[in-house]
């Protein structure tokens, strides 16, 4: 799993492609999230719309909690905790009943999950 960050004016805007692995989710989330707290940037527009694999159920959960623990932890790096999160991702990456963004918005986080790049955007810029 391979990830491209780029800062843009008011968000960084995140690509990743590749197999999904549950640890390589959490290691790339968490350079993420260092990039976030470097910039100082209270958005994240994530396309993963190239990833491939297909999540079990727990693997969802376990990174929807581990996202959300680790945004909290950030918080004294410089993170601000409204940063919102947008993912987009295409099925069977993408839960259909979105499984991984209701476990982390339960524990804080400020995501949700999109299957439309234009959606997500308009949902970060109404913030």
């Amino acid at each position: 799993m391979t990830q491209g960050l780029t800062s843009k004016s008011d968000y960084l805007y995140v690509t990743a492609t590749g197999a999904f692995s549950l640890d390589e989710a959490q290691l790339r989330f968490l350079e993420m999230l260092e990039s976030v707290a470097e910039l100082n940037v209270t958005k994240v527009l994530f396309d993963g719309r190239m990833l491939v694999g297909e999540p079990q159920m727990m693997e969802r959960f376990y990174y929807g909690e581990f996202a959300a623990r680790s945004v909290a932890s950030f918080v004294s790096r410089g993170l601000s905790p409204a940063t919102r999160f947008a993912y987009v991702l295409e099925e069977p990456i993408l839960h259909p009943e979105r499984f991984g963004e209701t476990v982390a918005v339960n524990r804080g986080m400020r995501v949700r999950a999109f299957d439309n790049l234009e959606a997500a955007r308009a949902w970060l810029e109404a913030a």
